[in-house]
């Protein structure tokens, strides 16, 4: 591994203290800019900037006596300087991108830090698939920090991993030198029952000093949100109304106001800031999850913030949501989060802090994007063959593994059916009546079946319910490898045969996504690592699934990024139903429940 050895502050401290007192002269200095003080919430005008070894040595009015003949300088021309963009909490893999790619795309877009949860990987390849993520991200030109996941499974007795992260698992990457603290704590009812493994978890989280990320998904701010806030948790990105975020803040953990691809739950939760008048500096912004079409097309936590702003939140409010809060709950507040002296030259220059064109971006104190183009490489890590070849269905599907039996002598059924619930990640437990068939309980209207393919152990195991709101018409089916968090297979169709197809087709390329209809290819996405990712650029990436994007519309779906939601359907964590290698799962009750509930 080629990692970028970065200087810490003390490191540096005398060229730091060299350049600001005139005895030395700044590697560069930007000069007459609008400091944007995202700790006072100013904007100074005609300030400067000096930097030396990656650091800021200096922000004033003049910094003409620490600027040399050998001094790069950057004329701000007037224009705001703000810091760098924070991501606080998201998961480089739905981006289908390795980190390298996934850097790529966002430093043109101004995040220069980003906080991971590489949990996908964990689901897939345990440790070791954590370790290629951590190793990939450390080579980069922006600030990767990553959190050790904490629940692969997310919900024992619920799902079957890949393999299990166990609390020694937390303690060895307690000591990596990029671990910033513990993923998001999924297992909120092992919390608030305070299971062993959970709190062994959590525990060598804080006698580390790190953060312990949260993830408290349910409606309940009863005594069970009370019992998980007093386990540990610091954070909580599952919010979607007012009532959550204000909840969250009161309870001393910082509410996360998320903006992915398809989760839309800032306008909800901001009016805590914005009518209620709550202090700001509890509330950060996020994306969870984005996929690489989003990071291509329409940007990422500069797209964030402009909908926060968008949504009536003050400009430098938004920004501070987006920086000094990220930093200072990290404990990183020294080092990232704003533009003041020994802290990491993390600048964006911006002519609008509304619209927020990002027209330089400085990481460390080097320019590595311009109007939207970046300028260094993004170095990649030499991934093993084991984070390969990891779809093993133990045997080719037919069209008979999707079939459901229904009762003898039924003629019709009721089941039990996962609702879409578009730019949610919630779903709705909803119940259908359906007819039978040869035996067979068949879809109707917009109630189609779904599966989970078991891809782990080769186990052959196919686990068949119903969902709807895809809209999805004609003979046809999407299979995707990506299927948060246990990472087997979603299937979902109109028709058997096209589901098989659609399985076998996935198994065969490693991994990806992949849509059929009337037994023809309509798009594929390949994702060979860990069949999450692709190593291949973001814009390759965000082509095909722009071309998987407009094959679920031509077969009726009209969701907003459908696919994200698709990927989401196996997530046992998140009410009300979701679908597992163990069956359909009621997420209210954390208990299995029976896809078929009645004969009509």
């Amino acid at each position: 591994m080629t990692d970028i050895v970065f200087p810490s502050w003390p490191d540096v401290a005398p060229k730091l203290i060299s350049v600001a007192a005139g005895r030395a002269f700044a590697d560069t200095v930007i000069r007459q800019g609008k400091w944007v003080n995202v700790h006072t919430r100013e904007v100074l005008a005609d300030h400067d900037i000096a930097i030396v070894a990656g650091r800021i040595a200096y922000v004033g009015p003049d910094a003409s006596y620490c600027t040399g003949p050998d001094t790069q300088v950057v004329e701000a021309n007037g224009r705001f300087m703000i810091p760098g963009l924070c991501d606080a909490h998201m998961h480089i893999e739905s981006g289908m991108l390795t980190p390298a790619e996934f850097a790529r795309a966002v430093i043109p877009h101004g995040t220069t830090s980003m906080f991971t949860d590489p949990h996908e990987i964990a689901n897939v390849l345990g440790l070791d698939g954590v370790k290629y993520m951590h190793d990939e991200a450390l080579m980069q030109p922006v600030n990767i920090f990553t959190q050790m996941p904490s629940c692969a499974p997310s919900a024992p007795g619920l799902e079957t991993t890949g393999y299990e992260i166990s609390p020694e698992d937390v303690a060895e990457a307690m000591s990596w030198p990029g671990i910033v603290g513990l993923g998001e704590m999924m297992n909120f009812p092992g919390v608030a029952n305070a299971d062993p493994k959970m709190l062994a978890e959590i525990a060598a989280t804080q006698r580390a000093g790190k953060t312990v990320g949260g993830h408290y998904a349910s409606p309940d701010l009863g005594p069970n949100f009370a019992a998980y806030v007093a386990g540990g948790p610091a954070d909580d990105h599952e919010g979607t109304c007012e009532a959550d975020a204000i909840a969250r803040v009161r309870q001393g953990m910082r509410s996360m106001m998320r903006l992915g691809s398809a989760w839309y739950d800032i306008e909800s939760q901001i009016t805590a800031v914005t009518e209620k008048g709550l202090d700001p500096r509890s509330f950060i912004l996020c994306t969870d999850d984005c996929h690489s079409g989003t990071l291509v097309n329409d940007g990422h936590m500069n797209r964030v913030v402009r909908h926060a702003i968008a949504c009536g939140c003050d400009p430098i409010v938004a920004l501070q949501m987006a920086t000094i809060n990220t930093a200072t709950h990290f404990g990183l507040e020294r080092d990232i989060g704003s533009i003041t002296p020994g802290r990491r030259a993390d600048i964006i220059l911006t002519s609008d802090l509304t619209e927020l064109p990002i027209e330089t971006v400085i990481a460390r104190g080097r320019i590595v994007a311009e109007s939207g183009s970046i300028k260094v490489d993004c170095p990649h890590y030499d991934w093993p063959d084991s984070a390969r070849g990891t779809i093993h269905l133990g045997h080719e599907l037919g069209a008979k593994d999707f079939e459901i039996t229904a009762p003898e002598g039924a003629n019709g059924v009721t089941v039990n059916v996962i609702g879409m619930v578009e730019n949610q990640a919630p779903t709705k437990a909803l119940k259908a009546d359906l007819p039978v068939l040869d035996g067979l309980v068949e879809g109707e209207g917009d109630t189609m079946q779904i599966a989970l393919v078991e891809r782990h152990r080769a186990t052959g195991g196919v686990t068949n319910a119903f969902v709807s709101g895809f809209g999805y018409q004609g003979k046809m089916a999407m299979a995707s490898s990506v299927a948060h968090d246990s990472h087997h297979m979603i299937v979902v169709g109109t028709d058997r045969e096209q589901m098989a197809m659609a399985a076998n087709r996935l198994a065969e390329v490693g991994g990806g996504v992949t849509l059929f209809r009337d037994g023809e290819e309509l798009a594929l996405v390949e994702l060979p690592i860990a069949g999450l990712m692709s190593d291949k650029p973001a814009t390759e990436v965000a082509a095909k699934a722009q071309a998987l994007g407009e094959a679920m519309q031509a077969c009726g779906c009209s969701l907003n990024n459908a696919y994200m939601q698709h990927s989401l359907l196996a997530l046992v964590v998140i009410p009300e139903l979701r679908i597992s290698d163990l069956g359909l799962v009621d997420v209210r009750t954390f208990q299995k429940i029976p896809v078929i509930e009645s004969v009509t």
